[in-house]
């Protein structure tokens, strides 16, 4: 792209922005595009906004493929995820493809792409998105590759979903601590040396950590203050209200520090009962509010699905591997979209 039209799309998306002044998450890593067909030719038009619509997600090329088949009522009814902006989450070793298809794609609309880092090492303690980075010299490269293909571009980034969280519930193994803390430190000072990305440190859900205190030193040592904030409710189920409470709460205690939301499924609040697997594929879920940086709360900087409606948490309930899609289970969420 011309130099110039990509610095003033650059400029738009940022100024947009405001960037120019579970016990997991089960995340959307892995998900393969092998559905026949590609999106429509302009999925972004349907959602005008800051952030960026991929018009060849997993759930606009289920649209043309119901479409095809005679599926209208369902690809209509599809079309409350397709057309909304939702994260990115980079697999595999190399970042890179994915992030500039995002990047590439959201200069073209003058927007921002919303990416997540997702690779950090002994990531998810063993359970269904066990993996990430074989060491510590492996994570900074990967890492340093991930922000290497951002460039200059606008991008909003979520790092490493439950990796503060399972160091505060005890699920990461002590030995790992320093040498976490370590990486998510340098992680947020690499990434926030390219000059359009926001980075937001995750932080959990007020249904795992009930007490926000908790999360408030580990957030210190892994250099939150060198961050623009912290996420929340990254593939959780927790409501607006109780996730806006909780955030403002731990902003106190971290110097005010802003936040941003994960609200991709939880129109219709978590499971109700103690269930062990409360947040793995829960049925009658819906979702949430639409994405939008217009949140008129002073902390909240944005509100996001980060989570990628439709992509499983894990065998369980009948779904599939973690992060790969299934339409049924998009479906009903559609269907149970929360109402404005």
């Amino acid at each position: 792209m011309h130099r110039l039209l990509r610095t003033l799309t650059s400029l738009a998306a940022l100024t947009a922005l405001g960037l120019t002044a579970g016990c997991s998450s089960d995340s959307g890593s892995g998900t393969e595009k092998t559905a026949a067909g590609r999106g429509p030719a302009s999925a972004s038009a349907a959602a005008p906004g800051t952030f960026w619509v991929d018009p060849d997600s997993a759930a606009a090329r289920q649209v043309e493929q119901w479409e095809r088949q005679g599926r209208t009522k369902d690809a209509t009814v599809l079309r409350r995820i397709s057309e909304q902006p939702v994260a990115v989450w980079p697999a595999g070793d190399d970042p890179t493809p994915d992030i500039k298809e995002a990047t590439q794609g959201a200069a073209k609309d003058g927007r921002t792409a919303v990416l997540v880092a997702y690779n950090i090492p002994h990531r998810d303690c063993g359970q269904h998105s066990a993996g990430g980075a074989g060491s510590s010299e492996q994570y900074r490269d990967w890492l340093n590759t991930f922000a290497d293909a951002i460039g200059d571009a606008p991008a909003l980034v979520v790092l490493e979903p439950d990796a503060i969280p399972h160091i505060a519930d005890g699920c990461t193994p002590a030995a790992y601590h320093d040498e976490r803390y370590q990486l998510l430190s340098e992680a947020i000072q690499r990434l926030k040396r390219q000059p359009g990305v926001k980075v937001y440190l995750d932080a959990g859900n007020p249904g795992w950590i009930n007490d926000a205190h908790k999360l408030t030193e580990p957030l210190r040592r892994a250099g939150v203050a060198q961050a623009d904030g912290f996420s929340l409710n990254v593939s959780n189920f927790q409501s607006d209200e109780t996730t806006k409470r909780y955030g403002r709460t731990l902003s106190a205690t971290v110097d005010g520090k802003h936040f941003v939301m994960d609200t991709s499924r939880n129109g219709r609040g978590p499971l109700v009962g103690d269930r062990q697997d409360a947040w793995c594929n829960p049925p009658g879920r819906g979702l949430g509010t639409p994405p939008t940086d217009r949140t008129g709360e002073p902390l909240l900087d944005a509100v996001l699905w980060i989570k990628r409606p439709g992509d499983s948490d894990g065998p369980c309930r009948g779904g599939p591997a973690a992060g790969q899609w299934w339409p049924d289970y998009a479906l009903g969420l559609a269907r149970n979209a929360k109402q404005a």
